[in-house]
């Protein structure tokens, strides 16, 4: 059986804390168990079921998982790469590192370009509550759907300057508008503009490289494929979601639209460039796992 907190103080032998640990180092899906994850009670009644000790609390089994750094109720998660992380990878994270980090001449400029895609002004159904003492902000559970629409926007690297757009499709065409777009804003004296984008079928289209043919002075940089954490704009999509799209509420599709760009506004007013130094850098490049001597 399971004790409850009063048994909680009993001590265990060692070897039963070996079988908790073990236990908690393999899947349920092992033990043919219809549970995603671990938690105290499930490895408490489990031990008793397989007759690795008599009775056990699910607080000694914290207990015991705590003293031994394990907390499999947590998830992280990861994705396998689908790339090896070999020489040509390296080479592909250094180049654009070097991009965030050495001197620019006065003629080029570095910017980051992606899309925030199904962005949805979910209306609510009734109008959120302001903070009060003891209580937080209050946002009513149920909205209303009002379309979507996906923002376009570039980072400058070394001024933390965005620009950006907002489109009711994401297509080559509107990828292109966006283009046009930075075409006219960034000044003529940059005849070379370093763009960092992701590897989306869209970037690479036929469209998209018969545009880059008429305007050479920009020059696309892509990242390894899911290396998004190496697109500097990501970062700044991170605190746009955090502090504009938590918890969206907005009337319709135009007053979301009005509300990012007022946000681009407000960020380009106090806007900073991210950290990025030689030091983050060597991390980075420390993830490559690559042999030695290489």
């Amino acid at each position: 059986m399971i004790v409850r907190d009063g048994e909680a103080n009993r001590s265990f032998p060692p070897e039963v804390a070996v079988q908790v640990v073990k236990l908690t180092c393999e899947l349920p899906s092992l033990h043919g168990l219809p549970i995603a994850q671990w938690d105290c009670t499930e490895l408490a009644r489990t031990l008793v079921e397989s007759g690795s000790t008599a009775a056990i609390s699910a607080d000694t089994v914290r207990r015991i998982l705590l003293s031994h750094e394990l907390r499999p109720w947590r998830v992280h998660a990861w994705l396998s790469p689908q790339v090896p992380r070999d020489q040509a990878f390296a080479t592909t994270v250094q180049a654009i590192c070097d991009l965030y980090t050495r001197p620019l001449a006065s003629n080029e400029t570095v910017i980051c370009v992606d899309e925030k895609t199904s962005l949805q002004p979910r209306p609510r159904c009734a109008p959120s509550l302001a903070a009060e003492a003891g209580k937080p902000v209050r946002v009513e559970h149920g909205y209303k759907r009002a379309g979507a629409l996906h923002l376009f926007a570039a980072l400058d690297t070394r001024s933390g300057q965005v620009i950006g757009r907002t489109e009711p499709r994401k297509r080559a065409q509107e990828f292109i508008a966006f283009l046009n777009q930075l075409d006219m804003q960034l000044s003529p004296s940059l005849t070379t503009i370093h763009l960092v984008v992701d590897n989306l079928s869209v970037h690479k289209s036929k469209a998209v490289k018969a545009w880059l043919e008429l305007h050479p002075r920009f020059r696309f940089h892509f990242p390894p494929v899911h290396c998004s954490w190496l697109n500097q704009v990501e970062q700044w999509f991170s605190i746009l979601q955090r502090k504009l799209l938590r918890h969206p509420n907005f009337a319709d599709l135009a007053t979301l639209a009005l509300a990012l760009q007022d946000f681009v506004t407000r960020w380009n007013r106090y806007a900073r460039p991210f950290n990025w130094t030689t030091a983050s850098v060597t991390k980075v490049m420390a993830k490559c796992q690559l042999p030695s001597g290489l």
